[in-house]
Protein backbone atom coordinates (compact mmCIF):
# COMPACT_ATOMS: atom_id res chain seq x y z
CA UNK A 1 0.00 0.00 0.00
CA UNK A 2 1.38 3.39 -1.02
CA UNK A 3 1.91 6.10 1.58
CA UNK A 4 0.35 9.55 1.07
CA UNK A 5 2.80 12.05 -0.40
CA UNK A 6 3.10 14.00 2.85
CA UNK A 7 3.32 10.87 5.02
CA UNK A 8 6.36 9.43 6.74
CA UNK A 9 6.92 5.93 8.13
CA UNK A 10 9.30 5.14 11.00
CA UNK A 11 9.98 1.73 12.49
CA UNK A 12 10.88 1.39 16.19
CA UNK A 13 12.41 -1.75 17.67
CA UNK A 14 12.56 -2.46 21.42
CA UNK A 15 15.15 -4.52 23.27
CA UNK A 16 13.03 -5.66 26.21
CA UNK A 17 9.89 -7.46 25.07
CA UNK A 18 8.65 -7.85 28.66
CA UNK A 19 8.01 -4.10 28.86
CA UNK A 20 5.89 -3.88 25.73
CA UNK A 21 2.54 -4.87 27.33
CA UNK A 22 3.10 -2.06 29.84
CA UNK A 23 4.13 0.34 27.08
CA UNK A 24 1.22 -0.46 24.76
CA UNK A 25 -1.41 -0.79 27.51
CA UNK A 26 -4.22 -3.29 27.87
CA UNK A 27 -5.70 -3.98 24.43
CA UNK A 28 -3.19 -1.40 23.08
CA UNK A 29 -5.12 1.39 24.80
CA UNK A 30 -2.05 3.61 25.21
CA UNK A 31 -1.22 3.30 21.53
CA UNK A 32 -4.80 4.24 20.68
CA UNK A 33 -4.51 7.29 22.96
CA UNK A 34 -1.31 8.42 21.25
CA UNK A 35 -2.87 7.88 17.83
CA UNK A 36 -5.78 10.17 18.71
CA UNK A 37 -3.68 12.80 20.43
CA UNK A 38 -0.75 12.95 18.00
CA UNK A 39 -2.61 12.17 14.74
CA UNK A 40 -0.51 9.16 13.74
CA UNK A 41 -1.10 5.49 12.93
CA UNK A 42 0.66 2.97 15.18
CA UNK A 43 0.97 -0.72 14.30
CA UNK A 44 2.68 -3.24 16.62
CA UNK A 45 4.12 -6.56 15.51
CA UNK A 46 6.38 -8.47 17.87
CA UNK A 47 8.97 -6.11 19.31
CA UNK A 48 8.51 -3.62 16.47
CA UNK A 49 6.24 -0.64 16.21
CA UNK A 50 5.58 1.30 13.02
CA UNK A 51 4.71 4.98 13.25
CA UNK A 52 3.05 6.60 10.25
CA UNK A 53 1.77 10.11 9.68
CA UNK A 54 2.82 13.62 8.83
CA UNK A 55 6.58 14.13 9.44
CA UNK A 56 6.13 16.44 12.45
CA UNK A 57 3.51 14.12 13.95
CA UNK A 58 5.80 11.10 13.54
CA UNK A 59 8.65 12.99 15.23
CA UNK A 60 6.41 13.82 18.18
CA UNK A 61 5.06 10.27 18.44
CA UNK A 62 8.53 8.70 18.34
CA UNK A 63 9.66 11.07 21.09
CA UNK A 64 6.62 10.21 23.23
CA UNK A 65 7.02 6.46 22.78
CA UNK A 66 10.74 6.53 23.49
CA UNK A 67 10.11 8.62 26.61
CA UNK A 68 7.52 6.17 27.93
CA UNK A 69 9.82 3.21 27.17
CA UNK A 70 12.71 4.86 29.03
CA UNK A 71 10.36 5.52 31.92
CA UNK A 72 9.52 1.82 32.12
CA UNK A 73 13.19 0.83 31.85
CA UNK A 74 13.91 3.15 34.75
CA UNK A 75 11.43 1.27 36.93
CA UNK A 76 8.67 3.88 36.77
CA UNK A 77 5.05 2.92 36.05
CA UNK A 78 3.12 4.12 33.02
CA UNK A 79 -0.56 4.95 33.35
CA UNK A 80 -3.20 6.91 31.48
CA UNK A 81 -2.04 10.18 33.02
CA UNK A 82 1.59 9.54 32.06
CA UNK A 83 0.66 8.84 28.45
CA UNK A 84 -1.50 11.97 28.34
CA UNK A 85 1.26 14.03 29.96
CA UNK A 86 4.03 12.89 27.62
CA UNK A 87 1.79 13.53 24.62
CA UNK A 88 1.19 17.08 25.84
CA UNK A 89 4.89 17.65 26.36
CA UNK A 90 5.89 16.58 22.86
CA UNK A 91 3.06 18.64 21.35
CA UNK A 92 4.51 21.61 23.25
CA UNK A 93 7.86 20.98 21.57
CA UNK A 94 9.63 19.22 24.46
CA UNK A 95 11.51 16.62 22.43
CA UNK A 96 12.94 14.85 25.47
CA UNK A 97 9.69 14.67 27.37
CA UNK A 98 10.03 12.66 30.54
CA UNK A 99 13.50 11.35 29.70
CA UNK A 100 15.47 13.34 32.22
CA UNK A 101 15.68 12.44 35.90
CA UNK A 102 16.46 15.94 37.17
CA UNK A 103 12.77 16.75 37.70
CA UNK A 104 11.83 13.35 39.10
CA UNK A 105 10.48 13.58 42.66
CA UNK A 106 11.07 10.49 44.81
CA UNK A 107 9.02 9.76 47.92
CA UNK A 108 8.65 6.62 50.01
CA UNK A 109 5.65 5.34 48.04
CA UNK A 110 6.15 6.63 44.51
CA UNK A 111 8.24 8.47 41.98
CA UNK A 112 6.56 11.49 40.44
CA UNK A 113 7.48 13.24 37.22
CA UNK A 114 5.95 16.37 35.65
CA UNK A 115 3.26 15.86 33.03
CA UNK A 116 3.39 19.35 31.55
CA UNK A 117 6.10 21.94 30.95
CA UNK A 118 4.63 24.21 33.62
CA UNK A 119 4.64 21.38 36.14
CA UNK A 120 8.33 20.90 35.37
CA UNK A 121 9.02 24.60 35.96
CA UNK A 122 7.05 24.43 39.19
CA UNK A 123 9.09 21.50 40.56
CA UNK A 124 12.30 23.27 39.58
CA UNK A 125 11.18 26.48 41.29
CA UNK A 126 10.15 24.67 44.49
CA UNK A 127 13.65 23.27 44.75
CA UNK A 128 15.55 26.43 43.84
CA UNK A 129 13.56 29.29 45.37
CA UNK A 130 12.79 30.05 48.98
CA UNK A 131 9.26 31.10 48.03
CA UNK A 132 7.20 29.84 45.10
CA UNK A 133 3.66 30.89 44.19
CA UNK A 134 1.68 28.38 42.14
CA UNK A 135 -1.36 30.06 40.62
CA UNK A 136 -3.89 28.40 38.36
CA UNK A 137 -7.05 26.30 38.05
CA UNK A 138 -7.99 23.16 39.92
CA UNK A 139 -6.51 19.89 38.77
CA UNK A 140 -3.13 21.23 37.65
CA UNK A 141 -1.17 19.47 40.40
CA UNK A 142 -0.16 22.52 42.43
CA UNK A 143 -0.82 21.02 45.86
CA UNK A 144 0.18 17.47 44.93
CA UNK A 145 3.57 18.46 43.53
CA UNK A 146 4.30 20.84 46.39
CA UNK A 147 3.62 18.09 48.93
CA UNK A 148 5.75 15.68 46.89
CA UNK A 149 8.76 18.01 46.83
CA UNK A 150 8.26 18.81 50.53
CA UNK A 151 8.18 15.11 51.47
CA UNK A 152 11.27 14.48 49.34
CA UNK A 153 13.17 17.24 51.16
CA UNK A 154 11.97 15.96 54.54
CA UNK A 155 13.13 12.42 53.77
CA UNK A 156 16.52 13.65 52.54
CA UNK A 157 17.06 15.80 55.63
CA UNK A 158 17.10 19.06 53.68
CA UNK A 159 14.37 20.28 56.06
CA UNK A 160 13.38 19.03 59.49
CA UNK A 161 9.65 19.73 59.40
CA UNK A 162 6.77 19.80 56.97
CA UNK A 163 3.96 22.27 57.69
CA UNK A 164 0.77 22.22 55.61
CA UNK A 165 -1.86 24.92 56.03
CA UNK A 166 -5.11 26.18 54.55
CA UNK A 167 -7.41 29.08 55.40
CA UNK A 168 -10.68 27.69 56.79
CA UNK A 169 -12.84 30.29 55.07
CA UNK A 170 -16.11 28.54 55.90
CA UNK A 171 -15.06 28.02 59.54
CA UNK A 172 -15.88 31.42 61.05
CA UNK A 173 -18.96 31.39 63.20
CA UNK A 174 -20.18 28.18 61.56
CA UNK A 175 -17.28 26.25 63.07
CA UNK A 176 -18.94 26.10 66.47
CA UNK A 177 -21.90 24.24 65.03
CA UNK A 178 -19.77 21.38 63.72
CA UNK A 179 -19.53 18.30 65.97
CA UNK A 180 -16.37 17.29 67.84
CA UNK A 181 -13.33 19.07 69.21
CA UNK A 182 -11.28 21.71 67.37
CA UNK A 183 -9.38 19.15 65.31
CA UNK A 184 -12.62 17.45 64.27
CA UNK A 185 -13.99 20.84 63.21
CA UNK A 186 -11.04 21.92 61.03
CA UNK A 187 -9.96 18.55 59.60
CA UNK A 188 -12.52 18.61 56.75
CA UNK A 189 -10.86 21.77 55.40
CA UNK A 190 -7.43 20.11 55.55
CA UNK A 191 -8.40 16.72 54.11
CA UNK A 192 -6.86 17.32 50.64
CA UNK A 193 -3.48 17.86 52.32
CA UNK A 194 -3.79 14.61 54.26
CA UNK A 195 -4.76 12.80 51.05
CA UNK A 196 -1.58 14.00 49.35
CA UNK A 197 0.54 12.97 52.35
CA UNK A 198 -0.84 9.44 52.35
CA UNK A 199 -0.04 9.23 48.65
CA UNK A 200 3.63 9.97 49.37
CA UNK A 201 4.28 8.12 52.64
CA UNK A 202 3.12 4.83 54.21
CA UNK A 203 0.23 5.36 56.61
CA UNK A 204 2.20 4.45 59.74
CA UNK A 205 4.89 6.98 58.84
CA UNK A 206 2.31 9.72 58.35
CA UNK A 207 0.77 8.89 61.73
CA UNK A 208 4.14 8.76 63.52
CA UNK A 209 5.41 11.99 61.94
CA UNK A 210 2.16 13.77 62.73
CA UNK A 211 2.40 12.56 66.31
CA UNK A 212 5.99 13.75 66.71
CA UNK A 213 5.28 17.14 65.14
CA UNK A 214 7.64 16.45 62.24
CA UNK A 215 4.60 16.91 60.01
CA UNK A 216 1.99 19.47 61.00
CA UNK A 217 -1.33 20.10 59.28
CA UNK A 218 -3.08 23.17 60.64
CA UNK A 219 -5.42 26.00 59.65
CA UNK A 220 -3.81 29.29 58.68
CA UNK A 221 -4.82 31.00 61.93
CA UNK A 222 -2.42 28.68 63.79
CA UNK A 223 0.56 30.26 61.98
CA UNK A 224 0.25 33.64 63.69
CA UNK A 225 3.18 34.62 65.92
CA UNK A 226 5.45 31.77 64.78
CA UNK A 227 8.82 31.72 63.02
CA UNK A 228 9.04 28.65 60.79
CA UNK A 229 12.70 27.63 60.47
CA UNK A 230 14.17 24.47 58.90
CA UNK A 231 10.77 23.69 57.42
CA UNK A 232 8.95 23.28 54.15
CA UNK A 233 5.73 25.26 54.53
CA UNK A 234 2.79 24.96 52.13
CA UNK A 235 -0.20 27.29 52.06
CA UNK A 236 -3.01 25.82 49.99
CA UNK A 237 -6.16 27.62 48.74
CA UNK A 238 -4.28 30.89 49.21
CA UNK A 239 -6.85 32.82 47.15
CA UNK A 240 -9.01 32.72 50.28
CA UNK A 241 -6.56 34.66 52.43
CA UNK A 242 -7.07 38.33 53.12
CA UNK A 243 -4.14 40.70 52.44
CA UNK A 244 -3.42 40.82 56.19
CA UNK A 245 -3.41 37.02 56.46
CA UNK A 246 -1.11 36.70 53.46
CA UNK A 247 1.34 39.21 54.94
CA UNK A 248 1.24 37.35 58.25
CA UNK A 249 1.94 34.02 56.59
CA UNK A 250 4.76 35.19 54.32
CA UNK A 251 6.57 36.87 57.22
CA UNK A 252 6.71 33.53 59.09
CA UNK A 253 9.53 32.37 56.80
CA UNK A 254 12.60 31.47 58.85
CA UNK A 255 16.13 30.25 58.18
CA UNK A 256 16.66 27.25 55.90
CA UNK A 257 13.01 27.11 54.96
CA UNK A 258 10.97 26.86 51.80
CA UNK A 259 7.46 28.12 51.18
CA UNK A 260 4.93 27.14 48.54
CA UNK A 261 1.79 29.28 48.20
CA UNK A 262 -0.89 27.83 45.93
CA UNK A 263 -4.25 29.13 44.81
CA UNK A 264 -6.81 29.65 42.07
CA UNK A 265 -7.85 33.28 41.65
CA UNK A 266 -11.02 32.23 39.82
CA UNK A 267 -12.36 30.51 42.96
CA UNK A 268 -12.21 33.16 45.68
CA UNK A 269 -14.65 32.44 48.52
CA UNK A 270 -14.04 35.61 50.53
CA UNK A 271 -16.96 37.90 51.37
CA UNK A 272 -17.97 40.19 48.54
CA UNK A 273 -15.72 43.24 48.38
CA UNK A 274 -12.84 41.58 50.28
CA UNK A 275 -9.66 41.53 48.20
CA UNK A 276 -7.73 38.28 47.91
CA UNK A 277 -4.33 38.32 49.60
CA UNK A 278 -3.00 36.13 46.80
CA UNK A 279 -4.04 38.63 44.14
CA UNK A 280 -2.38 41.44 46.06
CA UNK A 281 0.82 39.42 46.57
CA UNK A 282 1.00 38.62 42.86
CA UNK A 283 0.87 42.32 42.06
CA UNK A 284 3.06 43.52 44.92
CA UNK A 285 5.87 40.94 44.97
CA UNK A 286 6.46 40.25 41.27
CA UNK A 287 10.13 40.67 40.42
CA UNK A 288 11.55 40.26 43.93
CA UNK A 289 14.71 38.13 44.21
CA UNK A 290 14.38 34.75 45.88
CA UNK A 291 10.79 34.07 44.88
CA UNK A 292 8.97 32.99 41.75
CA UNK A 293 5.45 32.95 40.35
CA UNK A 294 4.51 29.88 38.30
CA UNK A 295 1.21 30.27 36.46
CA UNK A 296 -0.81 27.26 35.33
CA UNK A 297 -3.58 27.26 32.72
CA UNK A 298 -6.34 24.81 31.79
CA UNK A 299 -3.87 23.07 29.45
CA UNK A 300 -2.01 21.92 32.59
CA UNK A 301 -5.03 20.15 34.08
CA UNK A 302 -4.01 16.54 34.75
CA UNK A 303 -7.27 15.16 36.09
CA UNK A 304 -9.99 13.64 33.93
CA UNK A 305 -9.99 15.29 30.46
CA UNK A 306 -13.49 16.61 31.17
CA UNK A 307 -12.05 18.77 33.96
CA UNK A 308 -9.97 20.65 31.39
CA UNK A 309 -13.07 21.32 29.31
CA UNK A 310 -15.01 22.45 32.39
CA UNK A 311 -12.25 24.90 33.36
CA UNK A 312 -12.14 26.22 29.79
CA UNK A 313 -15.94 26.62 29.68
CA UNK A 314 -16.05 28.66 32.87
CA UNK A 315 -13.15 30.82 31.73
CA UNK A 316 -14.91 31.47 28.42
CA UNK A 317 -18.05 32.49 30.31
CA UNK A 318 -16.10 34.89 32.55
CA UNK A 319 -14.40 36.44 29.53
CA UNK A 320 -17.69 36.85 27.66
CA UNK A 321 -17.00 33.94 25.33
CA UNK A 322 -19.14 31.03 24.22
CA UNK A 323 -20.44 30.29 27.70
CA UNK A 324 -21.97 27.18 29.16
CA UNK A 325 -22.23 25.33 25.86
CA UNK A 326 -18.45 24.84 25.88
CA UNK A 327 -18.90 22.54 28.86
CA UNK A 328 -20.00 19.76 26.59
CA UNK A 329 -17.77 20.50 23.63
CA UNK A 330 -15.55 17.73 22.41
CA UNK A 331 -11.84 18.09 22.98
Amino acid sequence: MRQPANSELTLLQFGDNSLLPLLFGEHDQYLAHLERQLKVTLSARGNRLSVEGAPEAVTAAVSAIESLYKRLKGGLPVGDGDVEGVARLVLAGETKAGCGSELLVETRKRKISPRTLVQGRYIDSLRKNELTFGIGPAGTGKTYLAVAVAVEMLISGAVQRLILSRPAVEAGERLGFLPGDLRDKVDPYLRPLYDALYDMLPGDQVTNRLGSGEIEVAPLAFMRGRTLSNAFVILDEAQNTTPMQMKMFLTRLGENSRMAVNGDLTQVDLPRGERSGLAQAQQLLAGLDGLAFVEFTETDVVRHPLVMRIVHAYRSLEEGGAGECDLFAKS
